[in-house]
């Protein structure tokens, strides 16, 4: 498809429009141009996502690791679940379409007589008997973390969200065509919020500025649904995708019986399907009306439950394991597959959270490896919250279960998890560099400002005797000089009398046993530091760590 940018800087797509092999598919520009009827395969080829991974990663050192295990939650591995809701929106579009032909006479007369309503300021939604709705919507329910709102997300991605008609087989037809429209349930759980809702996401997608006409002042709640439906119809909407329905609250709505009379009005007489996303808590939202409304229908309801313990649980697992970044490679075995389950009860979003975790505790503790008891213990210390709910889950007691109406109501603070455990690694690195300061520190306190200056000459590979003579020269001199001074001081010494000095063999000097420069000597014939050699003649006095004995 070839994109473009339209005038108000959104995303879009020039129609292509397609020959279809439905004969009542065929002569409607708003269905030639969406894209092709997948097969499974396709599906599942466009839905996956599995990020970048390199297993030379895991060599890399522990802070850019557990960098790169957050990528787990970029994954996206489609079950049988999926193919079926990418089949049911595939569906529901191209139905909902029939009736709206922009070329048919009923169709042109719905919109202009729409128009003529929100110009009048007539508000009053009523049924059109020459407009035959063909839309069918549907409900998904389902626990928290299941996925729902990840997947719906991943689904509608394989349509264009606008497109742009200008000519459909040499007629002029210039029009934009909002293929789908997701709203998220307002917070206050009111209907006009949900309303403002509306009119910002289409003004945003489409440069128009139906907030400021019909989102402020006194309209009512009713008017402005009457406005949303002749939205619906103008812009050719092709779904409606509400999520959090659990949110809206029908106190604070007028009562639920006019939540349920919108989304029936949209379905039967503007012909927008509806699709309607929540947990349990919306089921009271989603009984009666609606449902009566969509018998018939076709398409049933989506009830998302958590994964059983079986082939779509395993694909899951398999695809999330390969993403491995502890230093130690661990196969995925019965035993962890089994630990997984147990500890999540086939909630996607615990289950990825938990292997997540487990990694950056194996990585950050040292042990780089995952092992069942790793995991169980990470359950033990971040799941505390959910862990009822789990436990609910797992006795299969339908009493305990219905206490829970949101299992995952309460969030795993993976991020939390994460800041901690690198307080801890850094509050260990930081222990290290100050005990390797403390030693370093020490070192230097038991050595004189002389010893410390022939100690750096030494290490610049100056021989012992003349490095000795020459810092006591400098001393001599000048007793007040810091240690970095001496040693300049005594390099120039050296270098002077290099140059100057006529070549002659040097007579052997016989030094005494306790001569400093004997003793380096000495320990260098035998591979030893002059500070070890000093140290082992009693030469370096030893203080006791009052540093630590503090901490």
């Amino acid at each position: 498809m070839n994109k473009v940018i339209i005038p108000n800087g959104a995303n879009a797509v020039v129609a292509e429009y397609k020959e279809q092999l439905i004969p009542e598919y065929s002569g409607n520009p708003f269905i030639e141009a969406l894209p092709p009827i997948y097969s499974q395969e396709e599906v599942v080829e466009k839905l996956a996502l599995y990020p970048r991974y390199n297993p030379e990663e895991r060599q890399l050192e522990s802070h850019y690791r557990i960098h790169m295990v957050q990528r787990l939650f970029q994954c996206f591995q489609p079950l049988g679940i999926h193919l079926d809701l990418e089949s049911r929106i595939s569906r529901v579009i191209r139905q909902g379409y029939l009736a709206r032909n922009p070329f048919k006479p009923s169709y042109a007369e719905s919109l202009h007589d729409g128009y003529k309503a929100i110009q009048s300021l007539k508000w009053e939604l009523s049924s059109n008997e020459s407009f035959r709705t063909t839309a069918a919507g549907f409900t998904i329910i389902g626990a928290s973390g299941m996925g729902k709102t990840t997947a719906i997300n991943r689904v509608l991605s394989l349509f264009p969200q606008i497109i742009v008609h200008s000519q459909y087989k040499n007629i002029n037809f210039s029009m934009y065509q909002l293929v789908w429209l997701k709203l998220d349930c307002p917070f206050d759980g009111s209907l006009k919020g949900l309303c403002i809702e509306f009119f910002h996401k289409v003004d945003d997608l489409l440069g128009t500025d139906y907030y400021k006409k019909f989102g402020v002042g006194r309209k009512t709640v009713d008017n402005m649904l009457s406005i949303i439906s002749q939205i619906a119809r103008n812009t050719a909407l092709g779904v409606l995708v509400i999520d959090e329905i659990q949110h809206l609250n029908g106190a604070k709505s007028g009562g639920d019986e006019k939540m349920l009379n919108f989304f029936v009005t949209l379905v039967n007489t503007i012909g927008v399907p509806v699709l309607l996303i929540g947990t349990t808590k919306a089921l009271s939202v989603l009984q009666s009306e609606f449902r009566q409304a969509r018998r018939g229908s076709g398409q049933g309801d989506m009830v998302w439950e958590r994964l059983s313990k079986d082939k779509s649980w395993d694909l899951l697992i398999n695809a999330l394991w390969d993403y491995q970044w502890t230093k130690k490679e661990v196969p995925l075995t019965p035993e962890l597959n089994d630990v997984l389950y147990e500890e999540s009860q086939g909630i996607i979003d615990i289950a990825v959270k938990l292997y997540a975790m487990s990694q950056i505790r194996a990585i950050l503790s040292g042990r780089e490896d995952i092992t069942a008891n790793l995991i169980r213990q990470v359950a033990k210390d971040n799941l505390k919250l959910v862990r009822p709910m789990l436990e609910a889950l797992k006795s299969g007691n339908i009493k305990e279960i219905a206490k829970y109406e949101d299992i995952c109501a309460v969030d795993i603070d993976f991020l939390g998890f994460v800041d901690k455990s690198k307080q801890s690694l850094d509050w260990d690195m930081r222990m290290k560099i100050l005990q390797k300061q403390q030693k370093e520190k020490e070192k230097e306190e038991n050595l004189s400002k002389k010893e410390q200056a022939i100690l750096k000459l030494l290490d610049l590979n100056i021989d012992a005797k003349k490095a000795q003579k020459a810092v006591e020269k400098v001393l001599d001199n000048e007793e007040e000089l810091e240690v970095s001074e001496i040693v300049i001081k005594a390099v120039q010494m050296i270098a002077t009398n290099a140059k100057s000095k006529q070549t002659k063999k040097s007579k052997v000097e016989k030094l005494d046993d306790y001569d400093i420069r004997f003793i380096v000597e000495e320990g260098r014939k035998n591979k030893k530091s002059a500070y070890e050699s000093l140290r082992e003649k009693g030469l370096i006095k030893q203080v006791e760590n009052d540093f630590f004995k503090a901490v």
